[in-house]
Formats: C-alpha cells, structure tokens, sequence
C-alpha cells in the first residue's frame, strides 16, 4: 500500500492510498480519482516528503515540533457537524437497520430515529418498498481506523 497527498485544481489536498504506484495511474487515467472535498476529476500527487525511519536518535527539538493539521473545509466541517448530530440523536442499531427500519414503517415498532448498516440488496428493498432511509456520507466511528 501507498498514501500520496492529492491535490485538486481548486488547491484542496487530501490523502488517500492506493494498492501501488501503478493502481494510482491506472485509477487516475480511468476518471476513477477525484477530490475528496469538491468531487473535481482534475487532481495530481502533491509534493510529499517520504518517510524514512532511522536508527539513530532524534534530536529532543525535533520530537517537540507538533505535526502540522491541515486546515478543515466547510464540507468536512459539516460533515463532522453531521456525525455529531446523527449520534446525539439517533440510535445506532448497527447490522440490524434494515429489519429496524421496516418494523418502524410498518408500524410494528415505535417510530424512533435510528442509523446503522445495511447491504446493498437490504437498502435497495427498503427504498423500493417505500421506507424513507438515506445513505449516511460517514461510516461508525468504532470502525475507523
């Protein structure tokens, strides 16, 4: 695996990683890569510096230099402002949503706001059966890395 620092032409840089060097171009020349903040096709490797681990020791400066937080998007603020709400507000009811929210739209189970996970197929029967669901743009945070 690799991580390169991607910079689109409206000058957002995100990360992201790939399989190898050559995933990285076949992606990009396939249109599959775009900005994570503004969805634009037009994106480059940004300069990065790689790291390099050493066997000698740092010097005591250096290890009290704070590494540098890249600064937030509006679109990431909201999103983080998004998250924040959905799991004050609702109940997360994990593998379970599908069942959960078909129970609540039938009436057999009260009518309560809940997030959690479904596959494609168990998505698809809710919202061609009418149950008003939507995708969330974020996963549970015990499953981010």
């Amino acid at each position: 695996m690799i991580k390169y620092t991607l910079k689109c032409d409206d000058g957002h840089a995100f990360e992201s990683w790939f399989a190898n060097a050559d995933a990285y171009d076949s992606l990009l020349s396939a249109g599959h890569v775009s900005c994570a903040v503004c969805g634009s096709p037009q994106v480059r490797k940004a300069i990065m510096a790689p790291r390099v681990n050493t066997t000698k020791e740092r010097p005591p400066e250096a290890e009290a230099t704070p590494p540098t937080v890249p600064e937030t998007s509006e679109a990431q603020a909201a999103l983080a402002q998004m998250r924040e709400d959905v799991e004050k507000n609702a109940t997360y009811v994990g593998g379970d949503f599908a069942r959960k929210a078909r129970d609540m739209h039938l009436g057999d189970a009260p009518d309560t706001p809940i997030w959690g996970e479904a596959n494609l197929k168990d998505a698809k029967a809710l919202i061609d059966d009418g149950v008003p669901v939507a995708p969330l743009p974020f996963i549970p945070t015990r499953k981010v890395n």
